[in-house]
């Protein structure tokens, strides 16, 4: 009996997850079903329907062995344990063998809840039960509970109200989507026209400021561009009146001002009777528009866990330090710290090869670009720091020998290799055939294996067809194709475009180790402030007016060119004492005010 008992307690911290895309019953020999030891028992542990063309395995019946993990030949199943207290805490579950979602974010009123974790654990699940359009079923999806059997579940918490209020109150949601590309698909017309249609607050003007739309007002929906379609989609969302207001990455595809910005506009509709709930990967941009914090955390595609709400300080660190000391529980190996300040000593300068550019102009109509002749050392990254339309990719063009300057001069002729801004592929095949035809030597080396395309998590995607990839998973693949293409610079444009925050500090840390072991040079074009200043060792500052005309500085020193272009910003950061991290101050705090009287903007450690 006692046996009995603690197989039903294991089976109830056990998950079994079955990846449908990737299980094809028809092309293998049923090697999961063939391979389980529960099976040869003669009881159905997996069953395989080939009507169906998927698999099912019984939690209950699975012994954790993991033998069918290995014996599919497509990758297609996982079984995890889960951690034991998580066994009541249940809050949806898509169905048998699919993703689980443990717990809820807890919103409040008059307060910005901010969500952080790597994609795949849950985010947007979690979004679209409080926004009310998923109704959770407490891992019932069989028989789903009504919704007086879901508020007796959340009774006694915050959530309870939360969930009585969307019924009785009939609460009104305005959901800013994740995928702004879409938006074209579901809005036409132009762009004055629409928000004149949705305008309930009565502040188109100050709209058009906040989010930069004043030059676009004019034009089509579909004409927009990436950062103008995100910009449009937050207006749409700031203009409209509502009780719950919910933004799923709001800063993608902008620059560093224009986060800034946008999170001061989402702010400004905190009221006591609404609730505001926002999901960011750039960490600095999170801690500048959140209230609290609550860290997802799990295995991406199978479990998400939500923690209880932090301060926005300490949610963050948790979800950088990989551990919640309240729980006592570590969701991940290695803590990531911005201490880490992998440089070359003076000593080694001096052996290092020096290039040289000359001073370039470049016009295209109606703007002018001018850029200082500077020079660059191997084992050195330089990040290009500016607003977008300051030219920031002519520069990077131009270098690469994409472009030639209007000024005659030539650039040193050195083997490029390029990761453009926009990643469209154009091939067809497996991740797989296109390393193998592009960077073969590279792949299969095993320094590049275990600092570049491990960390990066290529195998995991290396049998998954180019054109079926996501926005993050071509960003990885770029990034593992530029640097394993051998030369004496890398140019790389926007590389946390598309990852999740946890992607993006893994990325800076494959970027900067790279570089530094094998003695090359980086130019990088980023806008998330902290992948920025862990990979900086020298930063070229742009000024002027954007799309009109702008001026590239020479490459400086950290702290003087970050603090030329927070200037600029009129933004200060300061440090977090517990790992380092850049930490934006609010605006007309006290240590904003003392450090722009002082005029430091920005500080190293």
């Amino acid at each position: 009996m006692n046996h009995k008992q603690d197989r039903e307690q294991e089976s109830l911290t056990r998950i079994a997850i079955v990846n449908n895309d990737r299980c094809k019953p028809k092309k293998c020999n049923q090697e999961c079903k063939r391979s389980c030891p529960v099976n040869k028992t003669g009881k159905l542990c997996i069953e395989v329907k080939l009507e169906s063309t998927n698999s099912n395995i019984s939690e209950e019946l699975c012994i954790g062995c993991g033998i069918c993990v290995k014996k599919c030949p497509f990758d297609a199943i996982s079984i995890i344990n889960l951690p034991s207290n998580l066994d009541k805490d249940t809050t949806h579950r898509y169905g048998l063998n699919s993703f689980k979602l443990h717990r809820l974010p807890t919103p409040r009123h008059g307060q910005v809840l901010g969500l952080v974790g790597s994609n795949g654990t849950g985010k947007t699940t979690a979004l679209k039960i409080l926004a009310g359009k998923l109704k959770p079923n407490l891992g019932r999806y069989s028989t789903p509970p009504d919704w007086q059997d879901i508020i007796k579940y959340f009774r006694g918490s915050e959530l309870q109200s939360y969930f009585t209020k969307i019924l009785e109150e009939n609460l009104k949601t305005i959901f800013k989507r994740q995928d702004v590309d879409r938006t074209p698909q579901f809005v036409q017309g132009i762009v004055r026209n629409i928000l004149e249609s949705i305008d309930e607050m009565d502040n188109q003007n100050q709209i058009y400021e906040s989010f930069d739309l004043s030059n676009v007002k004019d034009r089509q929906i579909s004409d927009l561009s990436g950062g103008e379609l995100q910009r449009f989609t937050c207006a749409m969302t700031c203009i409209q009146k509502g009780d719950i207001f919910i933004f799923d990455e709001p800063s993608s595809y902008l620059d560093i001002k224009q986060r800034l910005k946008a999170a001061v506009a989402i702010r400004n509709l905190i009221r006591e009777n609404r609730y505001i709930i926002a999901v960011e990967h750039d960490l600095s941009v999170l801690d500048y528009l959140s209230d609290f914090i609550c860290v997802l955390y799990g295995s991406p595609g199978h479990y998400g866990v939500v923690t209880m709400p932090f301060s926005v300080r300490e949610g963050i660190n948790i979800f950088l330090e990989g551990f919640i000391r309240t729980e006592n529980l570590r969701f991940r190996d290695v803590g990531l710290s911005f201490k880490v300040a992998e440089r070359v000593s003076k000593e080694e300068v001096r052996r290092l090869s020096t290039y040289h550019y000359p001073a370039m102009k470049k016009n295209f109509g109606s703007f002018d670009l001018s850029v200082d002749a500077g020079s660059f050392t191997e084992s050195e990254i330089i990040v290009l720091l500016g607003e977008n339309g300051t030219g920031k990719t002519t520069l990077i063009r131009m270098l690469a020998g994409n472009l030639e300057p209007d000024n005659g001069v030539k650039i040193p002729q050195l083997n490029i290799s390029y990761k453009p801004q926009k990643i469209s592929p154009k091939v067809t095949g497996t991740v797989r055939d296109l390393l193998h035809s592009k960077i073969r030597e590279a792949i299969f080396h095993p320094q590049f294996q275990s600092d570049v395309s491990r960390p990066l998590r290529i195998d995991k995607i290396i049998d998954n067809e180019i054109q079926d990839l996501s926005g993050g998973e071509l960003q990885r693949v770029a990034l593992c194709l530029c640097l394993g293409k051998p030369a004496d610079v890398y140019l790389i444009d926007e590389p946390s475009a598309f990852l999740d925050s946890e992607q993006r500090l893994h990325a800076a840390r494959v970027i900067k180790r790279f570089l530094l072991h094998s003695k090359k040079v980086g130019f990088v074009v980023e806008h998330d402030f902290l992948m920025a200043t862990y990979l900086a060792d020298r930063v070229i500052v742009f000024d002027g007016t954007p799309s009109v005309q702008t001026h590239a500085s020479e490459p400086q020193s950290l702290l003087p060119g970050m603090n030329s272009f927070l200037k600029q910003l009129e933004i200060t950061f300061r440090r977090d004492s517990r790992n380092a991290r850049p930490r934006i101050n609010k605006k007309g705090s006290f240590k904003d005010m003392e450090q722009k009287a002082a005029g430091n903007y920005f500080f190293l450690e």
